[in-house]
């Protein structure tokens, strides 16, 4: 491995994609739309985060910082640990040691539905929704930290100048807006069964969504969606930056969606990170080139 066309393959964004040349320089790209400066003010502050499984240690010593409005992506080979940094900020796993701090914040060894009252929501790499209910009701169900209608008070809903109904029409729109935004107006009514995978995990960014986060963690998002999906994706994650304000933590594969849409880039290796700076940097970093593409042995 890690011959010349491997080394070509990785620099032009992986996947045999268009040579990738755009890059932001302070958080600023030369984009038809236009982007948005990022602020200096760390949201999220990841300190020494070290995780054991039995014996396998699976974060090591990791440390970063994500300014907020920005677009901070985490690569690395499978089983880098990527997604078991999102499972410790989500609160899904206690770190063995280390700290999580949102807004100046500790949050280690808080529980997810904590976290997610905090102002943080994610995605999954394997789609986390109710594939029985319609793309409105897994939306809705984004909305429940909203929901503060008891029971009593939602025997009321009948009536239409209720609390209760008041809050489900705010509540409705707020996830009409949603759909509007992702352009999931036909999937509105169908059952998630009978979606595309695609379409899909754009319901599950929504239901995301709905919870009004300050930080999301978008976890493979473009996973099982094709060349035109990916590119509808990538406008999307940079309008969930400029349009709606939201700080975006993106794990991916697919190199060039990630070196299209990332501020900065943290490459792990085997739990480790082995480099952190902007997208053209980590593209020529020699750690990264050695653990995506390997390193020759050379012959004596």
């Amino acid at each position: 491995m890690g011959g010349d066309r491997g080394a070509e393959e990785f620099h032009r964004g992986g996947h045999g994609g268009p040579p990738l040349h755009n890059f932001r320089i302070n958080g600023e790209k030369n984009h038809t739309k236009g982007w948005k400066s990022i602020s200096t003010m760390s949201i999220l502050k990841i300190e020494g985060l070290t995780i054991f499984f039995g014996g396998i240690k699976a974060l090591n010593n990791v440390s970063f910082e994500v300014e907020k409005g920005a677009i901070y992506s985490i690569i690395g080979p499978n089983g880098a640990g990527k997604t078991t940094v999102f499972n410790c900020v989500s609160g899904i796993y206690k770190p063995t040691s280390g700290k999580i701090s949102f807004k100046g914040e500790d949050i280690t060894y808080l529980k997810p539905y904590q976290v997610a009252k905090k102002g943080i929501a994610r995605t999954f790499q394997n789609i986390e929704l109710f594939s029985h209910m319609s793309t409105m009701d897994n939306l809705m169900l984004g909305r429940h930290l909203h929901m503060k209608t008891g029971v009593w008070r939602g025997a009321t809903f009948i009536y239409k100048n209720s609390k209760a109904a008041k809050e489900e029409i705010r509540n409705r729109e707020k996830v009409e807006e949603i759909i509007d935004f992702l352009d999931l107006q036909v999937a509105r009514n169908q059952f998630v069964v009978n979606l595309p995978y695609g379409t899909r995990k754009l319901v599950e960014l929504g239901r995301a969504l709905a919870l009004d986060p300050e930080v999301i963690l978008l976890d493979e998002p473009s996973a099982g969606m094709n060349m035109e999906e990916k590119g509808d994706l990538m406008f999307s994650i940079q309008d969930i930056r400029d349009d709606l304000g939201i700080t975006v933590l993106l794990v991916e594969h697919d190199m060039n969606l990630i070196m299209d849409v990332s501020d900065r880039i943290l490459a792990l290796n085997f739990g480790e990170r082995i480099a952190e700076g902007l997208p053209e940097e980590i593209q020529k970093h020699p750690e990264v080139l050695k653990a995506y593409l390997g390193q020759e042995e050379k012959v004596a």
